[in-house]
């Protein structure tokens, strides 16, 4: 059997001579192992059928501490971690056998570089664990082979996108290199080079065997007294409810016996959703069809580094004297029913979607022109809706933990992963930050939305290997949430981005109106594609790691704001209401600063975890006093909208954990709220609302109710861009009105509608924190530059309190920095910092700053010493960032290069 010349040759071999085999193909082939996986049965028939199986493994314990339930990659690396955390009263559930699910047939590829800081120490540890740590702990091997990894780019984009990789990975001390085409041919002699931009190569990726993997982990937990039981599937979750209306994990059900068990972790791979279902959970992942093809020998390929061509959107693994071929299509095929229809051997292998694959392996290595198919690998893989897993603990049930949905990705990301569950579970929070990963992201009203998971879910499969731009938006289950301004600003030519479900502005096109439309998959499935699509002609312009066509365009807005006066709509932001007897006590203990000031104060402040981590900024208002006599205190939350929901679940669980008697009440979908910024904006304001803004009427983060255009709105005085502004939290139904007049009285002072992109750039200018970019839960606001927000000064005590005592007692190791570069390059985040040549650090967060005419980057800095980073250290060195392998000279400042006195808030300009 041989890859013909013709592809539609080939395609009729394949049907005629390699379906068959595809169907009698039951073996995942490794050159580690002869691991084999037999024929899978449907879930159900797992459960009705038990003379199927020989019975569980061991008998089943009547409690435990915890269950992990999933036998593949994460369940084993989470029980792993748990036990070597000092928890040995653990137990594992597989249905079937150890790797048996998703993971017997992964490719098990690792690659150490990835366009995230976090992913890139997740895989550090997945590394570390897999070559060198478990085989020291357990005498076993795993199967780690180290034979490097290429990337291959056929385009300047494609290789810009390498050498963001290579710079960021300075900063963790990873190896790669940028390789020539002639370079790359000497490295890679099977491989054509001649349609080759360039590579790069990464000396110490590999591969993992994953039979050999889970296994290994497996012996090493049960020797740290955790209990692994095979052949034992799980038919139910038992929850109840606590004296607090809590819902808790009680127990964990089987045919063979119940564990008693406060605390499950699903780590159930394409079977998640089922098992979230019996726990009243929702799991919003999709399973799609994944193949690869493992080939007959090729003289010349021993040794070999592993491919990825991304814009052939192909992997080549290296497997002994053999390669694997696999890829990600664009029409990918729906596992619509894995209860019903998941067998692995007895999936045939579709040849018509797969051949683009094969097509692109033979360009890159011609040799698989006259080289024979050995077998057929198949079977599904869980995509979710933003290309991240699912992590964390499940905000409808207490004691329920996600380690699900990898994307392809379990085998590389599991130790890391593994290791981040397992601290989650015992101390309540990882250490890193995971909130990318977090399940608490996704909105409520999107987790059992069908057409978003599968819309969202198959976009992330389609562009698995699409070149990660800092502009990307999204085209799939669009205009899912909108607020009362939508329409009114999409006639005006707003450009929208799309943020958990909602669309807010991101710029305005002078183009015109640029409407998002519903999902065309790309042209696949028989759907018509859709044409003369002008936002994603927009977006398309956008896809660059120059400045972006419409930068001018940002520009005029941020210049708008700064000189006259521009209005945002920040509707998106979540707006919550706490109250309740013990209101007063929840605020001191949730919030840094001191909140319990006048009523008609309104407080910057940031709520943290147990280590001191900031789980968000925001702004919380005093209200009146309810006129019930026992609700004291009463406060308005205004969090941004990315977070709101990871917020609504960290702060109920904070409540519930406290005892405290208060209620939490979302009033994110009655009201909007727009922001009116700038020198002119108290002028324009005093037209519309019937206030006196003054600064002794008004004072600075103070807010009233007032009447805009007769309609009562609760304004406040506050700014996220360093100006002179107030925001207007306007109910549903009074929006566009009071809209309207801002607008027709702010035409005489030249108003303009700004969005997010102008955000970016005028928050990072004034050097305010942008949450989850350099503010994360891993960071402290001691480190992030926010004491001030934070009441050390009083005997209040607060969530974290103690965590930030011993830092500020021990001092900081790590500070975050600003930085100006001069040269007028464009800069995105994850660019290296060096001090005297030595790296120290990488940029979080980076915009041009339009009225100091500079980038401006924002990172967090160490000793490489492990010393204190104190403000002489910052001041003492020379600095420089590198960009995409280009090192540029950099200005560090401790304070805010722009208004450093914070005048321009207060009203005070010339």
């Amino acid at each position: 059997m041989a890859f013909l010349g013709k592809a539609a040759q080939r395609v009729m071999a394949c049907r005629q001579t390699l379906s068959p085999l595809c169907r009698a193909t039951t073996r995942c082939y490794s050159s580690q192992s002869t691991h084999t996986t037999e024929k899978s049965v449907p879930y159900e028939k797992i459960l009705k059928q038990e003379d199927g199986l020989s019975g569980p493994t061991k008998p089943l314990p009547k409690s435990a501490d915890v269950v992990v339930i999933g036998g593949g990659s994460l369940g084993c690396q989470t029980l792993y971690h748990l036990c070597k955390l000092g928890m040995t009263n653990v137990v594992l559930l597989e249905r079937d056998r150890l790797t048996a699910g998703t993971t017997w047939h992964t490719a098990g590829l690792l690659w150490q570089l990835r366009p995230s800081d976090t992913e890139v120490e997740l895989l550090a540890h997945t590394r570390n664990v897999i070559s060198s740590e478990l085989e020291e702990e357990t005498g076993l091997e795993t199967g780690w082979i180290q034979n490097g990894g290429l990337f291959i780019a056929s385009n300047k984009q494609r290789l810009d996108e390498y050498k963001r990789l290579m710079s960021l990975g300075k900063a963790y001390g990873i190896e790669s290199y940028v390789l020539s085409p002639a370079e790359t041919k000497d490295l890679y002699p099977l491989m054509n080079v001649k349609d080759l931009y360039g590579t790069l190569y990464v000396p110490k990726d590999g591969t993992m065997d994953p039979a050999g993997t889970c296994t290994t982990l497996s012996r090493a937990a049960t020797a740290r007294g955790a209990t692994v039981i095979e052949n034992c599937p799980v038919t139910g979750i038992q929850v109840k409810v606590d004296d607090l209306g809590v819902k808790r994990v009680k127990a964990v059900e089987t045919a063979h016996g119940t564990i008693q068990t406060p605390c499950v972790v699903n780590c159930a791979g394409v079977w998640a959703t089922k098992l979230g279902e019996m726990a009243g959970v929702n799991v919003p992942l999709i399973a799609m069809h994944h193949a690869y093809v493992v080939t007959e020998r090729i003289e010349g390929i021993q040794n070999m580094p592993n491919v990825r061509d991304h814009d052939a959107s192909v992997y080549l693994r290296l497997q002994g004297d053999a390669l694997s071929v696999g890829g990600y299509e664009q029409n990918p095929i729906f596992w619509n029913d894995v209860s019903d229809k998941f067998a692995f051997s007895l999936f045939d292998l579709d040849w018509d979607v797969f051949m683009q694959h094969i097509d692109g392996a033979v360009n890159r290595v011609p040799a698989l022109e006259q080289t024979g198919i050995k077998s057929t690998v198949c079977g599904p893989e869980s995509f979710t809706a933003d290309h991240k897993p699912l992590m964390g603990e499940a905000p409808e049930v207490r004691g329920f933990f996600l380690g699900c949905g990898f994307n392809s990705a379990g085998m590389m990301l599991g130790g890391g992963c593994g290791k981040e569950l397992a601290h989650w579970i015992i101390h309540g929070r990882p250490e890193k930050d995971m909130y990318g990963y977090d399940i608490r992201r996704f909105h409520h009203s999107l987790t059992n939305n069908n057409r978003w998971i599968r819309e969202r879910s198959h976009e992330s499969y389609a562009k698995n290997y699409s070149v990660v731009f800092p502009f990307d938006e999204p085209l799939a289950s669009r205009n899912m949430r909108k607020d009362p301004f939508h329409q009114v600003l999409q006639e005006q030519g707003c450009v929208f981005q799309e943020r958990h479900g909602w669309e807010r502005p991101g710029w305005f096109n002078r183009g015109g109106p640029a409407p998002v439309l519903d999902y065309d998959y790309y042209g696949a499935y028989d759907v018509p594609k859709n044409t003369d699509y002008k936002y994603s002609e927009i977006l398309g312009k956008e896809y660059t790691f120059d400045f972006p066509p419409h930068h001018d365009v940002i520009r005029d807005e941020c210049l708008s704001c700064r000189n006259a006066v521009a209005v945002f709509d920040m509707s998106y932001f979540g707006k919550f209401y706490l109250t309740g007897p013990d209101a007063k006590k929840a605020a001191d203990w949730l919030f840094t600063a001191d909140v319990n000031k006048a009523p008609g104060s309104t407080v910057y402040t940031c709520m943290l975890n147990k280590r001191g981590g900031v789980e968000s900024d925001l702004t919380v208002s005093r209200l009146e006093p309810s006129p019930l006599e026992e609700v004291l205190c009463a406060y308005y939350l205004a969090i941004g909208g990315g977070v709101a929901q990871h917020n609504w679940s960290h702060i109920q669980a904070v409540l519930q954990d406290q005892g405290f008697r208060c209620t939490l009440i979302d009033h994110t979908e009655d009201m909007g709220m727009i922001s009116i910024q700038g020198p002119k904006s108290r002028e324009l304001l005093q037209e519309v609302l019937d206030s006196d803004l003054s600064n002794d009427a008004f004072p600075f983060s103070t807010h009233k109710i007032v009447n805009a255009a007769g309609h009562k709105v609760r304004a406040m005085r506050l700014s996220f861009v360093g100006e002179m502004g107030w925001e207007l939290h306007v109910p549903k139904e009074s929006c566009l009105p009071v809209y309207h007049a801002v607008m027709t009285a702010g035409a005489k002072y030249g108003i303009c509608n700004a969005g997010y992109r102008a955000i970016d750039s005028l928050s990072i200018e004034k050097g305010y924190r942008h949450w989850h970019a350099d503010l994360r839960p891993d960071d402290t606001p001691l480190e992030a530059g926010l004491a001030f927000t934070c009441k050390m000064k009083t005997s209040i005590p607060f969530l974290g309190r103690q965590a930030l005592e011993a830092q500020k007692a021990e001092g900081l190791r790590r500070r975050i920095v600003c930085f100006t570069v001069d040269e007028k390059v464009p800069m995105f985040g994850l660019e290296a910092i060096f001090r005297n040549g030595v790296p120290v650090g990488h940029l979080r967060r980076s915009e041009f700053g339009f009225a100091i005419d500079k980038t401006i980057g924002y990172g967090y800095i160490c000793n490489p010493d492990g010393g204190v980073v104190s403000p002489d250290f910052v001041r003492s060195g020379e600095f420089t960032l590198e960009r995409m392998g280009v090192t540029y000279k950099a200005t560090a400042h401790l304070k805010s290069p722009f208004d450093p006195e914070n005048k321009r808030v207060k009203g005070i300009y010339g």
